[in-house]
């Protein structure tokens, strides 16, 4: 019997050990279909605050995530990729802390004319739909293109579990996926578009939604989040 549960142990260890060496890695196909890490794992390599060339002490990284520590004070931000991107494909892992809000935002334009990230880009909302004040607002729950579109279906998981987002971007059509369900569809640049815009609480920003390129940003709300298996795949 005491081995039987050493030998349980072994393999559960390995299946742990397995699973955690899978994470921000890209296999091999991965890397054939033109796929790339926007986070290794261990660095904060690639990302910055917006409007900065360097990350505050506020994003760390540990345990192969990269999250928001809301007990540093100092340097808080959104975070945005050095590169810009158009047409792509982008997978990111998210788990949020109770009652936390935090977003995927794309299409950022870094200039001095803007204060925020969200200013210029969308975003795709992240949330904990079970008792943030967001919850109770239509088009602010998790997996929704924040205030414009509400989700087909609702397939977030709870606070403290992971949750996959996919982003597809193609020539201003877009694509919001949740843990493998198309949540939110939509296209940007055309008179419906600008209509939507103008009825939401972005109507007083000129310069939103009106990028055809722009830095991808994840938000610092104030909340803990976490992210890992942060990948892209630009499109032609």
């Amino acid at each position: 019997m005491r081995y039987f549960y050493r030998a349980s142990f072994a393999i559960l260890f390995t299946c742990i050990l397995m699973t955690s060496q899978a994470q921000n890695k890209l296999t091999d196909q991965e890397k054939k279909d033109g796929w790339a890490l926007l986070f290794d794992g261990k660095t904060k390599s690639g990302w910055r605050n917006y409007k900065s060339d360097k990350i505050s002490d506020r994003w760390k990284v540990a345990n192969g995530e990269l999250y928001l520590d809301k007990t540093v004070t100092a340097g808080n931000g959104d975070i945005v990729t050095d590169k810009e991107y158009k047409n792509y494909e982008l997978t990111i892992d998210w788990k949020i802390s109770a009652c936390g809000n935090s977003g995927i935002i794309f299409n950022v334009v870094e200039d001095a004319a803007y204060e925020n990230t969200y200013n210029t880009g969308p975003e795709m909302q992240v949330l904990d739909n079970t008792c943030h004040p967001d919850a109770k607002i239509i088009k602010h729950r998790a997996g929704d293109l924040y205030d414009l579109i509400s989700s087909s279906k609702e397939t977030v998981k709870p606070a403290g579990e992971w949750n996959q987002a996919r982003i597809v971007s193609k020539n201003a059509k877009m694509e919001f996926w949740l843990n493998g369900t198309k949540a939110v569809e939509f296209t940007m640049h055309t008179p419906e578009w600008d209509q939507m815009v103008a009825k939401s609480k972005f109507n007083t920003m000129p310069a939103f939604g009106k990028a055809l390129q722009g830095h991808i940003a994840l938000q610092d709300h104030g909340d803990a989040v976490w992210f890992r298996n942060i990948k892209i795949r630009e499109l032609k």
